[in-house]
């Protein structure tokens, strides 16, 4: 199926277009799915979820909860099925951990970049945390990528990596969350 990129504003969705809605949610669909099976779930379990959570962006939009898009529409949806997916994960008290050496990544730049949601312009701020990302320590991105993008918690980070405790952990995260940010402000 070919999809078709939408400028798409908060005033046309607030306009309830049977096709634009339509559109965004055959769109993103297979996206969000082969997002999604990264995370063990049954397929039927995750068309579930990204129909409860292309139901809460609608909710979201006609409710004026949603006033701006700092995002692409692909992203907000993905991002409201990724914290659905992780309640779903505890309820069932299920962690999946996968075996995976995130140097690999940074060795093969071109893996980072087909494993993007989405190829759609970044925005200022996605742009500055990719560029100054990049500038980081093997190790800060590494230890950054298994907390917030894999959502690893600090006891398997402990596990996975060669920490020695759980408060070496944290410092090390604290610290290159401190660079990082310290960077983005100088930009």
């Amino acid at each position: 199926m070919n999809t078709v990129e939408l400028d798409i504003t908060i005033e046309d969705l607030k306009k309830g277009s049977e096709i634009i809605y339509k559109t965004i949610y055959e769109n993103n669909r297979t996206k969000f799915l082969n997002f999604a099976r990264r995370y063990g779930l049954e397929d039927d379990d995750i068309v579930d979820v990204y129909q409860d959570a292309y139901i809460a962006f609608y909710n979201n939009v006609m409710s004026g909860k949603l006033e701006t898009l700092t995002s692409s529409v692909s992203t907000y949806i993905i991002s409201i099925g990724k914290f659905m997916i992780f309640d779903k994960l505890k309820r069932n008290k299920t962690v999946r951990t996968v075996d995976f050496d995130v140097s690999v990544l940074q060795k093969n730049a071109n893996i980072v970049d087909a494993m993007d949601i989405e190829t759609e312009a970044l925005t200022v701020q996605q742009r500055l945390l990719k560029k100054h990302f990049k500038t980081l320590g093997r190790q800060c991105q590494e230890l950054l990528t298994l907390f917030y993008y894999r959502g690893f918690t600090i006891k398997e980070i402990l596990n996975h990596g060669s920490y020695n405790s759980e408060n070496v952990v944290k410092s090390a995260k604290s610290r290159c969350m401190k660079t990082l940010k310290e960077r983005i402000k100088l930009n």
